[in-house]
């Protein structure tokens, strides 16, 4: 007897919500609703019969899902029991998937009817896995050649979980980064990493001007492989707000689920946005939209599209993170300073990258490691420290160092500061165009560019140049009939107001009728610079 020492672990969390919250409700789709107290007593049943089955701690669980209520489940029951839960990305091409599977060394895997053939066209390569658990929404058995079990099964026949020992540095999470340069990086999260972040999102997010609370019903269309969810489905738990899952992505079912449940927030990246917004659903809706709370991340949000969102009635802040740190780093959240500015000047502070969240340590340096003046001019690298950032990347010392030089977390993002200490990204290192050598900004002309009237998405890459080493080329989704000419004028008139310089202009427009996406729905510049070359 004596001193308990509490371990910052997930089933706190769980706990926490279902206590206090036990009439929230998690809802999926229009097929499943739960309380948060029977969603406790599900995740209790299903780690008990995940435990009896012969999961183990430190073993990992796989999951191949789309964004429901067993993949929740999921969330809570693998961790809780020691386990580790590998959120596989599903967008991945197969080859890619499987080879995270194999690279991960999962000995589990939880995965949904209709993506079991891509795991019976690997079986060869899946020596590792132990046994899959398999569902289907009507609850119909899924037939497979590996060692099967059933999830409504487990579900349903758990007693009661036979209590783990788990440590709060005892590792939770891995899963792998959208891989846009070279071979997917496994990245990996603690449970007292899990615990820390998700309460800081919680207190950001009820900052103005996002203000959530237990009053608001979130719905976030951030897939759930793609990191943590950005941490909602434990922020939910913390903050006692009615969780919507919509399964697989469709904007018409979002639309309709938003009028369904009545949700006031989500989160999630601009293409996702941009496809609600224009969808031919949303002007039949338009109501739905009116005091919508949106964090948006994953890439930089154009004001074109920041502009398009606050006419419908959408209160946007702009977060920023990276599969390395969680995810999120900075929120543009109302400082002191800001909550005083007028209601333009206001709106222009939270669509930039933001202010660091409670705990984050984050700056932009300089080529010496020395911090930029907030002149809003000087480009330098955002850099970290919080206590929930990977430590390294899955065996991968080589890179790992390169990401923890100096001891701290480089993110390769290039960023200005302005005089309140918000930070603006500019341009990704990978993706920055060096003209001349001097360098462009893409960001920069992309959010000039998504004002057009006629411009519906837009993407500024670098391409090839004998003379100048590299010069711009824009991408662009019409949003009506425009020209080349048109964007030219449109150009050259910001540059006589000062905004930009005549030598950033494309030299060349091309009109595409979409644009690719990476496997996590940001615009694949990579892709776009390939069709340049070729």
């Amino acid at each position: 007897m004596g001193f308990y020492n509490y371990n910052l672990t997930i089933d706190k969390i769980l706990d926490y919500g279902s206590t206090v919250y036990g009439n929230k409700e998690i809802v999926y789709r229009d097929l499943r609703k739960y309380t948060f107290s029977s969603f406790r007593k599900n995740v209790e049943s299903l780690a008990s019969s995940l435990q009896k089955i012969g999961v183990k701690p430190g073993d990992k669980v796989a999951v191949v899902d789309w964004d429901t209520d067993v993949y929740m489940t999921a969330y809570y029951a693998v961790p809780m029991i020691g386990a580790v839960l590998h959120t596989v990305n599903i967008r991945y091409p197969p080859e890619v998937m499987l080879k995270t599977v194999i690279h991960a060394e999962d000995r589990w895997a939880i995965v949904r009817d209709e993506f079991v053939p891509l795991l019976e066209k690997g079986k060869s390569f899946l020596t590792n896995i132990k046994g899959v658990i398999t569902y289907s929404d009507n609850k119909e058995k899924v037939k497979t050649s590996f060692s099967t079990f059933d999830f409504w099964e487990l579900q349903n026949s758990g007693e009661e979980v036979k209590p783990v020992d788990v440590r709060e540095d005892a590792q939770a999470t891995i899963f792998y980064t959208s891989g846009t340069t070279g071979d997917p990086k496994g990245v990996w999260f603690t449970h007292r990493d899990l615990v820390l972040h998700s309460m800081s999102v919680a207190l950001t997010t009820s900052k103005p001007p996002l203000k959530t609370s237990q009053d608001d019903v979130f719905m976030i269309l951030v897939p759930m492989f793609h990191v943590h969810q950005w941490g909602f489905p434990y922020v939910t738990m913390l903050v006692g707000s009615n969780y919507v899952l919509p399964g697989r992505y469709d904007p018409a079912m979002e639309i309709n689920l938003m009028k369904r449940e009545k949700v006031t927030f989500s989160a999630m990246v601009p293409t996702i946005l941009y496809m609600i917004l224009s969808h031919p659903e949303a002007a039949r809706n338009q109501d739905v939209f009116k005091g919508w709370k949106v964090m948006i991340g994953g890439s930089a949000l154009p004001s074109g599209l920041a502009y398009m969102a606050r006419k419908s009635g959408i209160n946007i802040a702009v977060g920023y993170g990276m599969s390395e740190t969680a995810p999120v780093l900075t929120v543009a959240y109302y400082t002191p300073e800001v909550e005083k500015l007028g209601e333009e000047e206001r709106f222009l502070q939270q669509i930039k990258t933001g202010v660091p969240i409670p705990l984050a340590q984050v700056k932009v340096i300089d080529e010496n490691g020395k911090e930029v003046p907030r002149d809003e001019k000087t480009v330098g690298e955002i850099v970290a420290r919080a206590p929930w950032l990977t430590r390294s990347y899955y065996k991968d010392p080589e890179r790992t160092e390169k990401l923890w030089k100096g001891d701290w977390l480089h993110t390769g993002d290039l960023a200005i500061v302005d005089k309140l200490g918000y930070i603006r990204i500019v341009d990704r290192d990978k993706d920055s165009i060096k003209s001349g050598g001097e360098f462009i900004p893409s960001l920069i002309l992309e959010d000039i560019i998504s004002n057009h009237p006629k411009v519906g998405e837009v993407a500024v890459v670098g391409v090839k140049d004998e003379k100048w080493g590299e010069r711009p080329v824009a991408f662009v989704v019409p949003k009506g009939d425009v020209k080349e000419e048109e964007l030219r004028e449109y150009l050259i008139k910001h540059v006589n107001e000062g905004k930009l310089q005549k030598w950033w202009i494309p030299d060349k427009f091309i009109f595409v009728k979409e644009f690719p996406k990476t496997s996590t729905n940001k615009i694949d510049k990579k892709a776009l610079r390939q069709t340049l070359s070729s």
